[in-house]
């Protein structure tokens, strides 16, 4: 549907953007109010006579002609809350609020803002009173000769004097002579500074800053810098001087940095930032914020502008831009000449005939009118500054003599204007002009060098037997012998990340795609049983950026750490022309070795009956992201928006952006045990196609997602993509990174020794296959995923995931106990399978228990990690920050109660707690411990159960009390001594009673079957639930 447009203003910038947005398919009418004689009936364009100061009457004019987008051009609108007010009356309005555009109202403001967000900017002070002000100027160190207005002076308000006695006439022309009214009530002194003046304007959506082309202003009224300062005598894009690196960190330092300011404090600046930039020797400085187009920048960016402004407008207001960033036309130049009044900038004539504008525009140049309107047909002259004379060629000096064509084309008699708009670009290009280069084909030798010193430590870090990983050679060298191989096959795999990379590239996070490049190799050489020995990365672009291409490489680096291999090598190709602006690409390769004997899959040793066991993805992993994005625009969601899914406070490309897991740390002592008949890394493709990668023809996989944590990304991407079970399947993880083909005698150990490090559970198992079935069904697919990360667990039979059997979806909901985990990082529990048990009961539909938080005395452990994977909220309480143990219980306290806990499970927890928190929490604190107590306190209770002669051990859940490994007994569950027992076999043994014991006592407590009476002893309620 064509949409209605209303453009406020009336000068150059406006006629402009009307002109731009003109241009737009969207667009069926654009109106401009008050406007000039450009905007008036002119295609789509046209004049409108409704008040823009009565804010009510315009939003009523607004509705009542169905207007779709109020775009305000000027500063005094947009400070008078303009945007404010249409806004809140459900007008759309592209502009900052009137609180943002205190970075251009209030040049005291906008200074101090700077100071609080260590933006570069010259020193300063503000001055209600001229003496103080003056004194200043007289006192400081540094030569104080700038004097602004403080508030809005339609550009004019700020003089650069000569000496010191000229910035004083100045602070009191202004503040005394009220030069420029009520906007010098308050005047800011600055430091002169010295260098070259650009403008570096973006786009901002409150988040995210797109940049646009840098411009030079012309502020003097004469050729050669000379004369008074006025609005902008002209302007020329792009600047030379400004090179991709110094734009990049004008970007960082300046822009951004801006608008991430002021979203911290409360005012988020969405519509267009204009910063004015000082590029001294001691680096670039800020002299002002405007928050709005510039005039006349804006008649030479709009030209170079090769996007739909109105869709422009659109992704900025959506908080899109990171997504839908604006391209530009790239190898052209733009200049504008204005054609002033004479008189300009003082008092002028008005009512002076224009002619001869039609035959300027068919040279190839476009007039924007500003101070003009019409009178008996023809154009008058209105303003000080008329109309600009804008060209756009292949090259700057081309572009100047194209508008001084068209300016003197132009019949209005007396005209001031300028002929060397441009003159320091070319300049700054004459002076650098030599032979051609490589770097000016666009690729950088030096910054390859520089990228390569700056990797080097990276890759050598990663040296390991086989390899010293030293670059800088014409190839890698790798020593099979020295790494320990006897008889081995090599193993390769290739890939990429995908379109992962945009959702990146978008959210300039580029730290982390270096993981899921070699995660993507390193789990696809491990399926064949093979250890990844070393790799290789290729880096693509169109322009190499030192700082992205580090970064990248760097978590490629670290991730090589990760998997044990070596980085050997890359390639970094620099393509210019080939890439857009800030793309590029990535591709891994990895080898690895096994022994003969050892290759996987054993396709003769598979056989029905054998049970699947799925081991936890992170995510999304690296594979499925064309049909991420397409949902996400379908849903119209950014990816800075509030992830619903995902951790409080992340956004939705944070969470995308979560890097691929590597398993071959975890998976290879298991591999090498020969309990694993075949792994199949779930990659593109999902789990319908990758399982039977690995398999005899002859059979298929029965799979049910109600066995495993399916993460919440894919409840949502299903809802909102309205995906069907198999898209799901065919596309997506679904929550399982890695599935592993065991014998059914061998799935519990290897489901132990996997659950010590990382979620995992038996999800299904392999039966014969029917002629004509599938290969691959996956049950209960659809159930869960609704459910999202808490699915009903269902009865296993046989294949239990270490947990009791059954349990009914139609248990009518009831108030759950709220409860804490506290646990520790020592090695008795780095493997959070306590936790892991408890967290598994309490997510069955009938359990009477819900955890709510987890707080470890460790950061970093793996139990942490776990809890938030399943949803739950953690703390850290560090024991070593507190001086008493008072402190750090007193802390642990604060925590348990911020959650409303109401019982505390120790689930490992290694501190000794206080008498005082004990007896708080009486009654509400239970603990296991590895024996039957009252036999075998403290540590090494299996070391005491094997020295005793002992026959029976086991685990008992209890009530806390003062004295340690004490207090009323809630459950035991007794575990048999063998005669070749040792310490370790006792042990996980009574490991997976504990995993029984611990949550089915939970239940009895939080349920009410179980109380502790006043006398220390068990008091029980047989009629209580759970």
């Amino acid at each position: 549907m064509a949409v209605r447009l209303l453009v406020i203003g009336s000068g150059g910038r406006e006629h402009t953007l009307a002109w731009k947005l003109a241009q737009s398919p969207h667009i069926q009418q654009v109106l401009v109010a008050p406007g000039n004689a450009g905007t008036a009936n002119c295609g789509k364009i046209s004049n409108s006579e409704v008040s823009v100061s009565n804010h009510s009457i315009l939003a009523q004019f607004c509705k009542e002609h169905s207007v779709g987008l109020v775009v305000v051009g000027p500063e005094v609108p947009l400070a008078a809350g303009m945007v404010d007010d249409l806004q809140a009356a459900g007008v759309p309005c592209f502009g900052p609020s009137a609180k943002a555009a205190q970075l251009e109202a209030s040049k005291s403001f906008s200074k101090a803002f700077m100071d609080r967000h260590g933006i570069p900017t010259a020193n300063w002070c503000s001055f209600t009173d001229p003496q103080e002000a003056c004194s200043y100027i007289r006192t400081a160190s540094f030569p104080a000769l700038v004097v602004k207005a403080s508030g809005l002076a339609a550009g004019k308000g700020v003089i650069v004097a000569k000496d010191q006695e000229e910035a004083c006439q100045a602070v009191l022309d202004i503040m005394k002579d009220k030069t420029f009214g009520s906007a010098g009530e308050t005047v800011v002194v600055e430091e002169l500074l010295e260098g070259e003046e650009v403008s570096c304007l973006c786009f901002s959506d409150g988040c995210s800053v797109s940049p646009m082309p840098p411009a030079q202003d012309h502020k003097r009224l004469q050729d050669g810098d000379l004369g008074p300062n006025t609005g902008g005598m002209g302007a020329y894009c792009p600047t030379p001087q400004v090179s991709q690196e110094l734009l990049q960190q004008i970007r960082e330092t300046v822009l951004q940095k801006t608008v991430d300011g002021m979203k911290e404090e409360g005012t988020p600046y969405v519509g267009v930032l204009y910063a004015g930039l000082m590029l001294t020797k001691q680096g670039l400085k800020v002299l002002e914020f405007n928050c709005r187009f510039g005039d006349p920048e804006c008649q030479v960016l709009m030209p170079l502008l090769k996007s739909d402004l109105y869709e422009v407008l659109q992704s900025t207001l959506e908080g899109k831009l990171a997504s839908s960033p604006p391209e530009w036309h790239q190898d052209r130049s733009a200049v504008t000449v204005v054609m002033a009044s004479p008189g300009y900038p003082g008092s002028y004539k008005k009512g002076v005939a224009i002619t001869g504008l039609s035959q300027v525009e068919e040279t190839g140049v476009q007039v924007f009118h500003a101070g003009t309107s019409l009178k008996e047909g023809g154009v008058v002259s209105s303003g000080g500054r008329v109309l600009t004379v804008t060209a756009v060629r292949s090259s700057l000096e081309m572009a100047l003599h194209a508008a001084n064509r068209g300016v003197a084309a132009v019949g209005f008699p007396g005209a001031v204007y300028r002929r060397d708009i441009g003159h320091r670009g070319i300049a700054h290009l004459t002076q650098h002009s030599r032979g051609l280069t490589y770097k000016d084909s666009g690729v950088d030798i030096a910054a390859g060098n520089r990228l390569v010193d700056m990797i080097k430590p990276f890759a050598k870090a990663t040296s390991r037997s086989g390899c010293n990983a030293e670059l800088g050679g014409f190839a890698g060298l790798f020593d099979l012998k020295a790494a320990g191989f006897i008889d081995p096959i090599l193993v390769s795999g290739t890939d990429g990340v995908g379109t992962k990379l945009t959702i990146a590239q978008a959210c300039q996070q580029h730290s982390t795609l270096g993981q899921d490049l070699v995660a993507m190799c390193v789990n696809d050489v491990l399926a064949q049983g093979a250890e990844p020995l070393f790799f290789l990365d290729y880096f693509s672009c169109g322009r190499l950026d030192v700082g992205v291409a580090s970064a990248v490489i760097r978590g490629v680096a670290e991730a090589c750490g990760l998997a044990g291999c070596a980085l050997l090598g890359g390639e970094t190709a620099e393509m210019p022309g080939v890439y857009g602006p800030g793309e590029y690409d990535l591709a891994g390769f990895c080898v690895g070795a096994v022994e003969r004997g050892a290759l996987l899959p054993r396709l003769g040793d598979i056989c029905e009956g054998d049970l699947l066991i799925g081991v936890a993805s992170s995510g999304v992993h690296s594979n499925g992201f064309s049909l991420v994005r397409k949902v996400l625009e379908r849903a119209g969601v950014t990816y800075s928006s509030p992830a619903p899914f995902g951790k409080p406070g992340q956004t939705v490309g944070e969470v995308l952006l979560t890097p691929t897991k590597i398993y071959s740390r975890l998976l290879l002592p298991i591999l090498r045990s020969g309990a694993i008949k075949a792994y199949a890394h779930i990659t593109g493709g999902g789990l319908l196609e990758n399982i039977p990668r690995v398999l005899p023809q002859e059979l298929s996989v029965d799979l049910d997602a109600s066995r495993w944590i399916i993460p919440p990304v894919f409840s949502w991407l299903q809802e909102e993509g309205g995906l069907c079970e198999e898209e799901m399947g065919r596309t997506f993880n679904c929550g399982l990174g890695a599935v592993l083909v065991v014998a059914f005698p061998d799935a519990q150990s290897v489901l132990r020794k996997l659950q010590a490090h990382e979620d995992a559970w038996i999800v299904g198992s392999l039966a014969h296959k029917q002629p004509g079935a599938e290969p691959v069904v996956i049950r209960n697919l659809k159930h869960s995923l609704r459910l999202g990360p808490s699915p009903c667990v269902v009865d296993l039979g046989p294949m239990q995931n270490g947990a009791s059997q059954g349990d009914s979806s139609s248990t009518v909901p009831r108030k759950r106990t709220r409860v804490g985990v506290l646990i520790s990082g020592t090695v008795y529990c780095v493997s959070g399978t306590n936790l892991q048990a408890l967290m598994e009961q309490t997510k069955r539909t009938s359990s009477s228990a819900e955890i709510v938080v987890v707080i470890s005395n460790q950061p970093g452990v793996l139990g942490l990690k776990r809890a938030s994977l399943a949803g739950i909220q953690t703390r850290v309480v560090d024991h070593k920050l507190y001086g008493s143990r008072a402190e750090f219980d007193g802390t642990i306290d604060r925590v348990l109660e911020e959650f409303d806990v109401e019982v505390v499970c120790l689930a490992g927890f290694m501190r000794i707690l206080t008498g005082s928190f004990v007896k708080k929490w009486n009654g509400k604190l239970l603990n296991i411990h590895p024996s039957l107590l009252p036999s075998f306190k403290g540590v090494n209770a299996q070391k005491q159960a094997l020295q005793a002669g002992a026959r029976v051990s086991g685990c008992t859940v209890h009530f806390v009390a003062e004295e340690v490994d004490a207090g009323a007994i809630i459950a035991q569950e007794a575990v048999p001594v063998l005669m070749n027992d040792t310490e370790e076999s006792l042990s996980d043994r009574i490991r997976e009673a504990e995993h029984r014991a611990f949550p089915a006592a939970l239940e009895l407590v939080a349920g009410g079957g179980v109380r502790l009476g006043d006398d220390g002893r068990i008091i029980w309620n047989p009629n209580a639930q759970g």
